[in-house]
This record gives C-alpha cells, structure tokens and sequence, in this order.
C-alpha cells in the first residue's frame, strides 16, 4: 500500500501561484511515478501531469503545459506540482496519484494504483 496525502492547496487570485505538495508513505516511493489529476464540480477527471520515477521523464496535459511543472524528491518521498498563471477554470480538486507504470499516465482512463484525498484550489478572479 501507498498512502498520498496533498497539501498545499488554498485560494488565490487568477495570474497567481501555488505548489501542491503530495507526501507519500508506505512503499518505496522511488519504485513509483507519480501524477496530478484534478476534478471540477460537474466534470469527469482531468490529468494533469505525470512523472517517472526518477523525475527524467515528464508529460503533461496540452492545456497545462508551460504553466504547471511537475517534480519530485525522492529523499522526501514528496511530488510537487507547480502551477503558475492560474485562470479560474484552473478551479477544481488535485489529486495526487501513484502507479509503478509511467505509461499508465499517458493513456486515459488506465487504472492508477494509490490516490490521494485531494486538496482543494480555487482561482478567483
């Protein structure tokens, strides 16, 4: 088992900043990628960005692309998602997701392992 717990979420302004962070415990955390999915009221869930286990390889949804930036360390078995120039249709909740296949990440709808609870980001604008 991995257990995914995500901070960091909050409110800002649109053209703002925020890093969502996602602690992971149990498993060895560098055995896994990792990736950020969101989901907004109303709407099927979104990926976000992915990346490998050793933060080599990286992919991202097109309309997140140069905005966002996924990374991670392992020393802290902690992801990071960094999202800058929020828009209000970045509104939704971010989760963090663990699977031992990167490839899993790029083909929607493929099973993730472990999922975190979430956190909450809400752009105003």
């Amino acid at each position: 088992q991995v257990q995914l717990v995500e901070s960091g979420g909050g409110l800002v302004q649109a053209g703002g900043s925020l890093r969502l962070s996602c602690a992971a415990s149990g498993r060895t955390f560098r055995n896994y990628a990792m990736g950020w999915f969101r989901q907004a009221p109303g709407k099927e869930r979104q990926f976000v960005a992915a990346i490998g286990w050793n933060g080599g390889l990286t992919y991202y949804s097109d309309s997140m692309k140069g905005r966002f930036t996924i990374s991670r360390d392992n020393a802290k078995n902690t992801v990071y998602l960094q999202m800058n120039s929020l828009k209000p249709e970045d509104t939704a909740n971010y989760y963090c997701a663990a699977d031992p296949s990167f490839s899993r990440f790029k083909i929607t709808g493929s099973p993730i392992d472990y999922w975190g609870q979430g956190t909450q980001v809400t752009v105003s604008s």
